[in-house]
């Protein structure tokens, strides 16, 4: 499965593939926003030198050797050519800097996510299993003040200061879900979207809604914490199936 680093003769070639696969069903899963939004993964120990996708290349066509290089702690970065546009600059730049235990971070504009996030109360509650593993693990920024430019960056990053909390509810504006590898995020991000819509839907009803309790909640979430493997197993069949269609992402 995927091809072999020999082929490209790049550093972090398997971190790329992984990155490159995940561009590659966000778009699958209709939760990608035209030609925006951003993933990193860090590739150093203090998390702030990261690989991140080129600017404006639709994730449809994102490869693995299309990946950058980027240095959170280089003001040149934004000079180069091929440079991350201001915005994946001041988002992922001062979350990678302020945040070393957040290793990959995915940023998206998912409709039911943004959906939410324009809610007057913007925070998911436990309402089935899979929303239950974001209870006390979500913190929502309630002061959208425009485009993630470095003030817009700063502030988010400040809010996901604890390592419990591994997703944003970025108000007005969309998601940010953090990991410590690929699989682990793209599977958070994933299931962060189709608890929202469940919750969207339910809410569409007008019954009311049977939220689990904080004690039940906590033992899902805990639970599903240490349940072994499904991340990097969810991943590792959305690789497969690339495969077997012949997508070049891993190139």
């Amino acid at each position: 499965m995927n091809a072999p680093q020999n082929i490209a003769n790049i550093d972090h070639w398997q971190e790329r593939v992984d990155l490159a696969a995940a561009f590659r069903w966000t778009v699958r899963l209709n939760m990608h926003e035209a030609v925006a939004n951003h993933f990193s993964l860090s590739i150093n120990e203090d998390g702030t030198k990261f690989l991140m996708n080129p600017d404006r290349k639709h994730f449809s066509r994102i490869k693995a050797s299309d990946m950058l290089v980027v240095d959170a702690n280089d003001p040149e970065t934004l000079n180069r050519p091929g440079a991350p546009d201001p915005t994946a600059w001041g988002l992922h730049g001062g979350l990678h800097r302020a945040c070393r235990h957040a290793r990959c971070a995915m940023h998206v504009h998912s409709i039911h996510a943004t959906v939410l996030a324009c809610l007057k109360d913007k925070r998911l509650p436990p309402l089935d299993q899979n929303a239950a593993m974001f209870f006390n693990r979500q913190a929502v920024d309630d002061q959208y003040g425009g485009l993630a430019f470095e003030e817009e960056g700063k502030r988010c990053a400040e809010l996901m200061a604890d390592p419990k909390v591994k997703t944003l509810v970025m108000g007005n504006h969309g998601i940010m879900v953090i990991g410590d590898t690929v699989a682990e995020t793209f599977n958070r991000m994933y299931l962060f979207e189709r608890a929202a819509q469940i919750y969207i839907t339910a809410l569409q009803t007008g019954q009311t809604l049977d939220i689990l309790s904080d004690e039940v909640a906590e033992k899902t979430a805990r639970e599903i914490e240490e349940y072994p493997g499904g991340d990097h197993r969810h991943l590792d069949e959305l690789k497969a199936i690339l495969d077997e269609e012949g997508s070049d992402y891993a190139t």
